[in-house]
Parts: C-alpha cells; structure tokens; sequence
C-alpha cells in the first residue's frame, strides 16, 4: 500500500500547487474528456495500474497540467466531477461515469458495424447497422447474422458490448425459432435473464 501511495503522491503532487495529497487532489477536475483506445493497453497516469482501455482526463486549473487516469481513481481520490455547474456526490459521479463508459462501448460496437458493412454487400449488415444505430440493440435475426460475419471478417469486437432486444413478442418468437447454434453465436452477448429466457425457450447454453 505504502509503494501505492507514493506512486500517487509522485504523479500529482508535482503538478498542483498543495502539498498533501487531500488538498491537492481538490485542485482537480473530470474534464469530460475521454478515449477509448480499444484495446487495453494504456496505463493510469496517476496510480500506475496497467492495462486499461478507457483513459478519462484529469486537469487542474492552477497549473494547466493534466493527466490520463482510469475512472476508478476518480472515485478513489475524489476527484471532482462537474455536471451543470453542480458537484456531483460520490454515487453520482460512479452513474456518470459509468454512462460514459457505456457511450464508449455503444461507439465500439456501432464501429464494428460500420467495419462490417464495407465488407460485403448485404441488406441484412446495412439494416442491422442502421437499427444498432436508431435502438442501441440488435434483434435476435441481426444478431446471428452479425457476429458470423464478424466472426468470419475478422473483425476486431468484444460481444459484450452488444445488446440483443429481447422485449418485443415477436423477437421472442424469433428466438423460439431460432437453430441453438444460431443462438450460441451471440451468447455472450445476451443478459443473464436473457439468457434463462433462451433456456426456457429450449436452447441450451453452449459448451464452456
């Protein structure tokens, strides 16, 4: 813990005008700038923890300095998070966050999807993007259509990151239909409820 916090004081305390670290860290501010570098390789200016995907800005007013950390250390320092003129609290700034993330994912897969659609002419790609687009989900058809194609181009995507509508009639009845090895090939992207739902429906989950 001791090497932890000196790592902390050395990447920050340099770059404020206090001295300790509680009085410095309250010069510091979320800038709302953020970067999904795709994959987790960059590492928090501030701790030192490695491998991270998502870096957040830091900044401080005082001495123009900033810094690229993980949303964790936000919230572990306290670091002050703005939304119209407000500070938000602890459990705010953590939904905040978290929403920032999730935007960060919604451009991922709708990136992957653009990729995808130059790859092959198709009106199943081109509609699946349009709709990930306007809804933010795929429907169960897109969906197996969409991570075979991803699949076979090679394109890189974290399925995960996808949601499937499942709320609809008539996609549940589509999911009903569906062969279970058209199901499995977006699996790991349905919710632990969606996927009790394809279990009751009479899929079986796929082989770990």
């Amino acid at each position: 813990m001791g090497g932890y916090t000196q790592r902390v004081r050395d990447s920050i305390l340099p770059l404020s005008v206090a001295g300790t670290l509680p009085a410095a860290f309250a010069e510091w501010a979320f800038t709302e700038n953020t970067v999904d570098h795709e994959t987790p390789i960059e590492t928090c200016e501030l701790c030192g923890q490695q491998d991270l995907r998502y870096h957040f800005e830091i900044a401080n007013p005082y001495t123009g300095a900033a810094l690229w950390v993980g949303s964790h250390c936000i919230l572990q320092f306290d670091v002050a998070v703005i939304a119209n003129g407000r500070r938000l609290s602890r459990e705010e700034a953590k939904r905040h966050l978290a929403k920032l993330t999730q935007r960060m994912q919604l451009e991922s897969c709708i990136r992957a999807l653009e990729q995808l659609a130059t790859k092959e002419v198709n009106p199943v790609l081109s509609g699946a993007l349009d709709y990930y687009r306007r809804n933010k989900k795929l429907t169960p058809k897109y969906a197996a259509v969409v991570f075979w194609k991803l699949r076979t181009f090679r394109i890189d995507h974290h399925p995960s990151f996808f949601q499937v509508e499942l709320r609809r009639a008539q996609h549940i009845e589509d999911l009903r239909q569906m062969p279970t090895r058209r199901v499995h090939r977006f699996w790991s992207a349905l919710s632990a409820g969606q996927r009790r739902k394809a279990v009751d429906l009479g899929h079986a989950p796929p082989d770990e």
